[in-house]
């Protein structure tokens, strides 16, 4: 299996490499500093199982690169590291096709397990997402109940006494289990679904 790090900045994309090859010891890391090079590196060392993006690429404009990889390879996990605050380019990324999107200055145990945890989570994924189906943890209960007060990152993580990081995982899942891409869109399917 092949992971592709994308990333003009060769310090960093040597971090983001050397981090992958430490949690996934028996995976090749194929290290990309432009977009334009991904087809030729999926011909050299086969089909990617998880890409590391950088959302400001040269040539790129916005969420471009994103959206052109989630073509070439629907099925494939991609997490977008940026130096930029999550916000609203969170929300784009999510919103064209990423999987996760971390900030470059998160901690690397927390790049680490969030990148594990989307790769299994996407390893384990099954095809049918019927609401009987839909099983959520006591943690995810609570952060729709979070969300449907309206509160923030910053005020579920003063609330339950965890970083922000962790509250974007904990949503990041909550979003992956019910197959949604927002707040707006997991408050939609809890009313629908008895959830809230």
């Amino acid at each position: 299996m092949s992971f592709y790090v994308i990333d003009d900045h060769p310090m960093m994309r040597q971090a983001i490499a050397m981090l992958l090859r430490r949690v996934f010891s028996a995976t090749t890391v194929v290290e990309l500093g432009k977009l334009s090079e991904l087809a030729a590196a999926v011909i050299k060392h086969g089909e990617p199982k998880l890409f590391v993006l950088d959302l400001l690429l040269p040539g790129v404009k916005d969420t471009n690169a994103v959206r052109e990889i989630k073509t070439m390879f629907p099925d494939v996990p991609l997490a977008v590291m940026s130096s930029m605050a999550a916000g609203d380019a969170q929300e784009s990324c999510i919103s064209a096709g990423a999987d996760l999107y971390i900030e470059k200055s998160t901690s690397v145990n927390e790049i680490s397990a969030a990148i594990l945890n989307l790769f299994t989570s996407k390893q384990d994924e099954g095809t049918s997402r019927s609401s009987e189906e839909v099983k959520l943890s006591k943690r995810q209960k609570q952060l729709i109940g979070m969300l449907d007060r309206g509160l923030s990152n910053r005020a579920i993580a003063t609330e339950l006494d965890i970083s922000e990081h962790t509250v974007k995982v904990h949503l990041w899942r909550l979003f992956r289990r019910l197959d949604v891409k927002s707040r707006t869109q997991t408050l939609h399917y809890a009313r629908l679904n008895g959830l809230l």
